[in-house]
């Protein structure tokens, strides 16, 4: 276990066994240091966590306190294993590969080990409301986490998301962007949770793929029509769904950590308490 201390966040890591992904997971903790009350707090936890480093989480979260922009949130970095592609992914169904075979044990991981270690040893009983956030595949798992224990959750960032996860290989003549998607096919056959939000980030140059030939790219097609799919369940497209659309994004950290202050600011901004 480490702890630092550094413009008013205090950050924390530590090493977590887990049965469920019979590993040790590390996991960073990012603390706002001038809360008075822990239960004032909401919590965020964050897929690959092993890159907030990188995008400067630390950074940007103590720039957001400076401004008094947003409203005190306990991030919590949980970083990847080796075995990634089949710990993320969703739950329920792997895809045409096989990938996400691990996805429920990765669930039970956040339930079962790291959601109880946090309330013990921050001691806080309930968190003001919590929330899950990840990218490409780590915002994959992170839907598919809050969208089938939405009482547990009010809020999902995606940023660039793997919403292409498919069922069947895009090259197989049987393929159909209606049926075959999975997270798009569980929005469509879920139910509506009126309290949940999504936070949705795309670049425009996420990729090059157009495996429809429609001239936009597939992981902004996908995020627009599982935003469709959002919107027909009953969702608000201006109050209940933000989607920012960053010009020359990439696939990449440093776009994402232009997106994170948003994404912030959207979540947790002062502007936005009721």
């Amino acid at each position: 276990m480490g702890i630092e201390k550094n413009h008013g966040i205090l950050k924390e890591n530590i090493h977590l066994k887990s049965e469920f992904l019979k590993r040790t997971v590390q996991v960073d903790f990012y603390l706002p240091t001038h809360v008075s009350n822990p239960a004032e707090m909401s919590l965020l936890l964050i897929n690959d966590g092993q890159d907030l480093d990188t995008l400067g989480l630390e950074i940007i979260l103590q720039d957001l306190y400076n401004e008094d922009l947003i409203t005190p949130l306990l991030c919590v970095g949980i970083h990847a294993g080796k075995d990634r592609k089949n710990e993320y992914g969703a739950a329920k169904t792997p895809d045409y590969k096989g990938r996400g075979a691990k996805a429920a044990h990765y669930r039970d991981f956040i339930f079962e080990e790291l959601l109880p270690y946090i309330h013990s040893n921050y001691c806080v009983e309930s968190f003001k409301e919590k929330a899950f956030a990840g990218f490409s595949m780590g915002a994959l798992s992170a839907l598919d986490i809050i969208w089938n224990q939405p009482h547990e959750f009010s809020k999902v960032g995606i940023f660039s998301g793997s919403l292409w996860w498919r069922t069947k290989d895009k090259n197989d003549k049987t393929y159909s962007d209606e049926i075959d998607r999975i997270m798009h096919q569980q929005i469509k056959n879920g139910d509506y949770y009126p309290w949940l939000k999504f936070f949705f980030e795309c670049g425009t140059d996420d990729e090059t793929a157009d495996r429809n030939n429609n001239g936009v790219i597939d992981s902004i097609d996908d995020t627009l029509d599982l935003i469709k799919e959002l919107a027909a369940k009953g969702y608000d497209e201006e109050n209940d769904i933000s989607y920012l659309l960053i010009e020359n994004g990439k696939h990449d950290v440093p776009t994402w950590a232009l997106a994170m202050p948003e994404f912030l600011k959207w979540g947790w901004g002062r502007s936005y308490e009721l």
